[in-house]
């Protein structure tokens, strides 16, 4: 074990020599005298999705011990302005052990970790989306005896001044390399940040968005995270959105998870990968192929996929991208290995061929059964999402297709094996349903269907009100359908929310 965790990037397991999920606060302490922290951050998410900060300067033991122990005090109706009454505000923001890392950024030596709130009487507060996520998975296991292990694509944009030299063909940045990419380096500088403060990526890349307009340039790339339980994920996902945005800021660059730039290019998704674990194996397989679990799993996020919006596409501009020949989902369906479809099964090493050895003779040995990697891909989602929000309509989606008695029927008749683009096509997918085209119609989506994410009280009723009358608030029933062919409109709007998110 302490060979293994000594590889780890992350100080604090190295030093503590134990995996985070077994952090203690006496751990903590021995950390920070150890390695001369001097200050503290306290880390949530607000209402917006962002990671607001309340920061500490460590006086002495007693009062380090003190903040770790007992947490602080906020003021829950600036955070969650939509959800709380000024009358009735406080909060108690209460740190999670397991999520601390030294923050990457901070000239004093500093350490961050996220915290959980809780209201007036100890008890985790209703309406916190943390909480909701929380409370998602525990209702999973209860109902199905399977946990989730879920892993997001981080898609970005960096904007900088326009450099000519070596441009990449437009739209075919796909895994280029530099000269052809310009911020190869940011990329990798983010990847080791995130690594440390606790991120497990699986790997960085550019990716196909590339152009220039207006004296700038915008290179989009990707960073992909491993599977890890559901909580975790859901803050790696927030904490590398934050440290995009630092080093971004950090060299005078714009960062920007927009679903949309402008017309023509290809937006930037959140895919979500998905599997269910029971008894320590993935019961997404089969004997080496996609098991009846994971099809009523996808059956779910099929029955589902119209209200899910509310929670992975929170703004206009997420529907600009929602459109046919634009890496992007528009009719709900599923399909194997298929990038036209709303729910893709990618590869999953389920050859019985052993590659390894056909392209290295001599290699005889190594892992064999790599059933353990096999997800399901939610390709919907963007990075207006709320990622707590998300993940936990997801996890609803999942419960909900495990227990449906037509869950097999509905994963047979919304399964295509083309791709739905093309005009030829066209005929085979006539009765599969849309996603929506707006916030006002996914709002509508969801009224429609809350019940299933009010089940087991899950989501609290006033969460799915606030969400409704906020996605009904841009007024843009009407918007795609009228301006997406002007890029000059299009381009005001995508300013309006570059920072989403």
């Amino acid at each position: 074990m302490k060979d293994t965790l000594a590889l780890n990037p992350n100080p604090l397991i190295r030093f503590l020599e134990k995996p985070s999920q077994d952090f203690t606060r006496y751990d903590l302490l021995r950390f920070i005298e150890s390695n001369g922290i001097e200050m503290i951050n306290f880390r949530y998410a607000g209402a917006d999705g962002r990671l607001k900060t309340l920061n500490f300067i460590i006086n002495n033991k007693r009062h380090l011990d003190s903040l770790l122990s007992a947490g602080e005090r906020v003021d829950g109706s600036s955070l969650f302005p939509h959800y709380i009454e000024p009358g009735s505000s406080d909060l108690y923001v209460i740190p999670r052990y397991r999520t601390a890392f030294v923050n990457p950024f901070s000239e004093v030596p500093t350490l961050d970790v996220l915290c959980s709130y809780y209201d007036k009487d100890g008890l985790p507060f209703a309406n916190s989306p943390e909480y909701i996520l929380k409370k998602s998975h525990q209702v999973l296991q209860e109902q199905t005896g399977m946990h989730f292990e879920v892993m997001g694509e981080l898609e970005y944009y960096i904007i900088s001044d326009k450099d000519s030299a070596y441009e990449a063909m437009d739209q075919r940045g796909y895994h280029e390399s530099p000269p052809f990419t310009k911020w190869g380096n940011l990329r990798m500088e983010a990847m080791r940040a995130i690594a440390k403060c606790g991120g497990n990526i699986k790997y960085g890349h550019s990716e196909v968005g590339n152009f220039s307009e207006g004296g700038f340039s915008f290179e989009q790339s990707e960073i992909e995270f491993l599977p890890v339980k559901l909580e975790e994920a859901a803050d790696h996902l927030l904490i590398a959105k934050w440290v995009l945005r630092c080093l971004a800021y950090k060299y005078g660059l714009t960062a920007t998870f927009a679903p949309k730039i402008t017309t023509g290019k290809a937006g930037s998704g959140l895919h979500i990968h998905t599997k269910l674990m029971k008894d320590n194996k993935n019961a997404m397989v089969e004997n080496g192929v996609l098991s009846n679990t994971a099809k009523k799993a996808i059956a779910g996020y099929v029955d589902l996929a119209q209200s899910l919006t509310a929670f992975g596409n929170t703004i206009p501009t997420s529907y600009f991208r929602l459109v046919p020949n634009q890496e992007a989902p528009t009719n709900i369906c599923w399909g194997d290995r298929n990038r036209s479809v709303l729910v893709r099964v990618p590869l999953g090493w389920n050859s019985k061929n052993s590659m390894i050895s056909d392209c290295n003779p001599n290699e005889k040995d190594g892992e064999q059964d790599f059933s353990r990697r096999q997800t399901v891909e939610f390709r919907c989602p963007d990075g207006s999402a709320d990622i707590y929000l998300l993940l936990a309509g997801l996890t609803v989606a999942a419960r909900h297709g495990l227990t449906m008695n037509n869950a097999l029927s509905i994963a047979r008749d919304s399964y295509v094996d083309v791709n739905i683009f093309e005009e030829k096509h066209k005929s085979r997918t006539t009765h599969l349903k849309q996603l929506p085209d707006s916030c006002w119609h996914s709002a509508d989506c969801l009224e429609k269907q809350r019940s299933v994410y009010e089940k087991f009280n899950v989501f609290p009723h006033q969460i799915l009100d606030g969400i409704i009358t906020k996605l009904r608030s841009y007024n843009d029933e009407q918007l795609r359908a009228s301006i997406q062919d002007n890029e000059k409109e299009v381009l005001k709007l995508v300013k309006t929310y570059q920072h989403c998110g």
